[in-house]
């Protein structure tokens, strides 16, 4: 059994419109979210073996941000993949990581990551800026991992909504 943690990056700024895409950072709003996102993943115990994220600077932010807050000391990979990715080319990504990672997190971008996430556990669900979604899959080896129902079941999902205090 694997388990994949979905993160999409936080909230970005469009506050300078010199920028590329792929420039964009994070805005404070998203700063704090991913924070938040960090002790959420601290408080509750939650490990990963690998974090691989899209080099974007919203996600490298992103990812960065919550690893620090989450306290986690694993490797954190950038893979250019990730970035504008659809279904097909985020499954290439996951089906190449070793086997001995047993829990990874992925930081990427939506829309790929609504698909992936509807194509691994045949559910339809929107991942706003900064959601967090564990999906076990019930494979041995990512190298089986394969879109269709069946494959992923959700186990939970958290929003920075959720999170945030009243």
């Amino acid at each position: 059994m694997k388990t994949l943690l979905l993160l999409r990056h936080a909230k970005s700024s469009n506050d300078d419109p010199s920028l590329k895409d792929f420039e964009r950072p994070l805005n404070e709003r998203g700063r704090k979210d991913a924070q938040l996102v960090g002790e959420y993943i601290r408080k509750r115990k939650i490990n990963a073996d690998l974090v691989i994220s899209s080099p974007a600077e919203r996600a490298r932010q992103t990812a960065e941000l919550v690893l620090k807050s989450a306290g986690l000391k694993v490797e954190l990979r950038f893979d250019k993949r990730i970035y504008d990715a659809g279904v097909r080319r985020l499954l290439n990504v996951i089906s190449q990581i070793e086997d001995d990672a047993n829990a990874v997190v992925l930081v990427g971008h939506n829309p790929g990551f609504e698909e992936l996430f509807e194509a691994l556990t045949g559910e339809g669900h929107d991942l706003p800026t900064a959601s967090l979604a564990c999906i076990e899959l019930s494979v041995e080896k990512w190298s089986k991992v394969r879109a269709g129902a069946g494959v992923g079941q959700l186990k939970w999902l958290v929003t920075p909504k959720e999170l945030r205090p009243s």
